[in-house]
Formats: C-alpha cells, sequence, structure tokens
C-alpha cells in the first residue's frame, strides 16, 4: 500500500499561491497557520518540491518537537539543485532526497531515493513505503502539487483561500503544471478561519 497522500495550500482569492516572483507571501489566516501546525503533527511526512526550497528555504519542522518527533522532511529534486546549506538539510528533523536515477548528486541527508528517469512518484511512494512512512503531506509548490493530481495519488485536498487578489498571468496557481489535469473532487466541509475559509475535498 503507498502512503496516504494529503496535499495541503493556501491561496488567495483569485487561485495564487504567490506573486510573479514566486516568492512566498503570507496568505493564510493566524487560524489556518494554528491549524496547519496541528495538522503537520499528525503525518509521518512533509513534502516540498525543490522549487519551494530554493524560492522560500523553509525549515519544514513543527516548533517544539525534537529530532526524532518532527515528521520526516522530503525534497523532490530530480536535478539536484537543493544547495547543501539549505534549511531542510539542518538538524532539527530527518530528511529524504528524492532524485531522478540519473542524478549522482549527494547531500547529508537520511536517505536519498533515485527514483526513475524521468522521475516517478509511484517509485518514491513505494521507496517511501518501504521506509514505513505512510502518510506524506504535500505542501508545494504548484508544480510539485500538480505532479501528483496528474499521476491520480492525491486522496485528500485542502486550500485556504485568503483575501487577496495577487492577479498576474505568470503567478503561480496550486496546480501549476504544464499541462491540463481535469480531476473532479467531492467537496466535504468548508469553514471560515480568521478572514479566509478552508475548503476539503476528497477525490
Amino acid at each position: 500500500m503507498r502512503p496516504f497522500i494529503h496535499v495541503n495550500c493556501a491561496m488567495s482569492a483569485d487561485g495564487k499561491i504567490a506573486g510573479p516572483d514566486r516568492k512566498q507571501m503570507r496568505i493564510s489566516s493566524d487560524e489556518d497557520i494554528a491549524r496547519v501546525r496541528e495538522l503537520r503533527k499528525g503525518y509521518d511526512s512533509i513534502l516540498v518540491g525543490v522549487g519551494t526550497v530554493i524560492s522560500d528555504d523553509p525549515h519544514l519542522t513543527v516548533k517544539g518537537l525534537s529530532y526524532d518527533d518532527n515528521p520526516i522532511r522530503i525534497v523532490i529534486d530530480p536535478d539536484g539543485r537543493t544547495p547543501d546549506d539549505a534549511l531542510v538539510l539542518d538538524e532539527r528533523a530527518p530528511t529524504v532526497m528524492v532524485t531522478s536515477s540519473s542524478c549522482e548528486r549527494e547531500w547529508d541527508a537520511e536517505e536519498i531515493v533515485r527514483a526513475g528517469d524521468p522521475l516517478d512518484l509511484n517509485i518514491m511512494l513505494e521507496a517511501l513505503g518501504e521506509m514505513g512512512i505512510d502518510s506524506v503531506l504535500v505542501e508545494g509548490g504548484g508544480e510539485t502539487i500538480a505532479g501528483f493530481f496528474s499521476a491520480d495519488l492525491v486522496d485528500k485536498y485542502t486550500v485556504f483561500v485568503g483575501p487577496w487578489v495577487i492577479g498576474d498571468r505568470t503567478s503561480p496557481t496550486p496546480a501549476d503544471g504544464g499541462r491540463p489535469i481535469m480531476r473532479k473532487m467531492s467537496l466535504e466541509s468548508t469553514e471560515v478561519l480568521g478572514d479566509g475559509v478552508l475548503l476539503t475535498f476528497t477525490l
């Protein structure tokens, strides 16, 4: 059995997750930030793509948790672009780097998974399952999320819609891949969180 995949993100009222410079901006309310903090505690791992690492340099940890208690951090980086000094490689939590099979880059990480050429998410998930990882919280970016939707691997999708209008056709969206996806979801619930609303879907 592959791990359970939960995609979680925040977007503006016009469907953008960042501005045209692709730098992270605060869209979530205080209430949604608290929700995400608790959400992370319930998952075995937190996953992002290399674009998020390069643009935002996140820790991907839960404040106050130890190395052993934090979720495992997973970075999808087909071509080995993650810098050695990226915060996702620090000592706060274990990290799994996922590359294409042709990438020979090494990092000081818990595991390095070579997942096919081109990189195949199913191969990655099989390897994660063998590590004992039963659940993955996917937090971005848009191309990574699009990859999971395209491969029909998303079990749950939560998106906080904030009160911003960002605009610009080059601003990234939650599913920012280069081709149509066309997946229909079922709306499970809505919840007002501060100045925005949380939408929960299942597929």
